[in-house]
């Protein structure tokens, strides 16, 4: 039998089936990124989903056991109870909720990482503002909060929690920005008293049985019937589990479209004005926060080519002059909360390797500074920096962000946020948990 996993990343959608035979290697199968917005990028994340599901081999499709999805943290969309998108999705830097801090903030604890003008409960209180115009008016349903994960799980299972209010059904990695308190394992009750006009996702453990694939899906795409389909988590969760880091201190950094760190600790550590925030692991806790700085700032300026190619030129071992801040845009998360925060790009020097050089300085930088401030705030010592996503293969900005730490920082055996996802299938295989 095979465990699949799926990655919906901001760079684009990965798929890796692992054999429950230690001796079997992965099979992998990936698509590009969509450039959609608006309801035409639910529906071209339905054809990525569809693409990868149909790029397996068939023997292996029809031998699959389970079937766990991640996406990014904080993506979101409405949708109904037949899991048509009846708004967004709203992308997970979307901060358009901003106005409404101060209105929301109360419903949550003062730890909670939803206060937050990207959190998915900003996203769901600019929803339901007037500013919305009431997309859903007449409408006989209330709409139904789907996390990016959630829809496409809901896709391959169409199960909800049915009830007076139908809702969709989350995991608490998912559901974190949303307002769900990891602790109590429950929403606060000023939350669920909120008159949002929108149902809240019932929320289980990731790695829970939710049912098995839809009968029509597994027709389709010849996979084995008796599927099941697992609650998933968030694509940097699902990095840090593909590295199989396990002890307290131990930390995985992934070099992606952005910078997400996560540390395992024995104690959660939030502080949502400085966008960290723990979420549960078993018994522990992985704590950390994510940055808008990364490889979209990169590739907005290098072409893959050019960033091996000046890679290779550059000294790693002499600090670059440049004091940059590599964002996009203006607005950043972690390891400083601050939506006004303007890029710092300037000044540019002649030599495209010497402006390259201070970009993967500066990201290093900050990566420094994100873990600096969990180990001021109470998480376990840094013990060990592992390495995923994309930037982990740039031998030269490893050397670079060495320089930085006292502990060992390396490239994970497994880089892949899929590969986490496959794991999580696996485990959930194995067991016999069910909703």
């Amino acid at each position: 039998m095979y465990s699949l996993g799926i990655d919906f990343g901001t760079s684009g959608a990965r798929a890796i089936a692992i054999s429950n035979s230690a001796r079997a290697e992965p099979i992998q199968c990936s698509v590009a990124g969509a450039s959609e917005s608006g309801e035409k990028l639910a529906k071209a994340w339905k054809q990525q989903l569809w693409t990868l599901l149909g790029g397996l081999p068939v023997a292996v499709r029809r031998a699959l056991g389970a079937i766990a999805i991640n996406g990014t943290s904080s993506t979101v969309l409405l949708g109904t109870v037949t899991g048509q998108v009846m708004a967004g999705p709203l992308m997970y830097n979307d901060d358009r909720g901003r106005a409404g801090l101060k209105e929301f903030s109360p419903l949550v604890a003062a730890t909670s990482g939803a206060r937050s003008a990207t959190s998915t409960l900003a996203k769901v209180w600019w929803w339901r503002s007037d500013r919305f115009g009431g997309q859903w008016s007449g409408s006989t349903d209330a709409p139904l909060i789907f996390h990016q994960a959630d829809w496409l799980s809901f896709l391959l299972h169409g199960q909800l929690q049915l009830g007076k209010n139908p809702r969709a059904i989350s995991d608490y990695h998912n559901a974190l920005k949303l307002g769900y308190d990891p602790v109590r394992l429950a929403y606060p009750e000023s939350l669920q008293a909120a008159d949002f006009g929108i149902s809240l996702p019932q929320v289980v453990a990731p790695g829970s049985v939710i049912g098995e694939i839809l009968p029509a899906i597994a027709q389709k795409f010849a996979i084995n019937p008796a599927c099941k389909i697992i609650a998933g988590t968030t694509d940097s969760i699902a990095a840090f589990l593909a590295s199989g880091a396990s002890q307290p201190g131990e930390a995985v950094t992934s070099l992606g479209s952005t910078l997400v760190l996560k540390q395992l600790s024995t104690v959660p550590v939030n502080a949502p004005d400085l966008g960290i925030y723990s979420h549960r692991l078993g018994d522990r806790w992985l704590v950390g926060g994510a940055s808008n700085t990364g490889g979209a700032v990169l590739s907005h300026f290098f072409s893959s080519a050019e960033l091996n190619r000046l890679s290779q030129e550059i000294a790693p071992a002499n600090p670059s002059p440049y004091d940059y801040y590599p964002l996009l845009k203006s607005g950043e998360r972690f390891p400083v909360s601050d939506p006004d925060l303007a890029p710092r790009l300037a000044p540019r020097p002649e030599s495209d390797r010497d402006f390259l050089h201070g970009m993967l300085e500066g990201v290093a930088r900050i990566e420094a500074q994100g873990y600096k401030r969990l180990a001021e705030l109470g998480a376990d010592p840094l013990t060990s920096i592992q390495t995923a996503g994309g930037g982990a293969n740039n031998s030269t900005w490893t050397k670079i962000r060495q320089r930085y730490f006292a502990v060992p920082v390396t490239v994970a055996a497994q880089t892949e946020a899929a590969y986490g996802s496959a794991q999580l299938a696996a485990i959930a295989q194995s067991q016999t948990q069910t909703l």
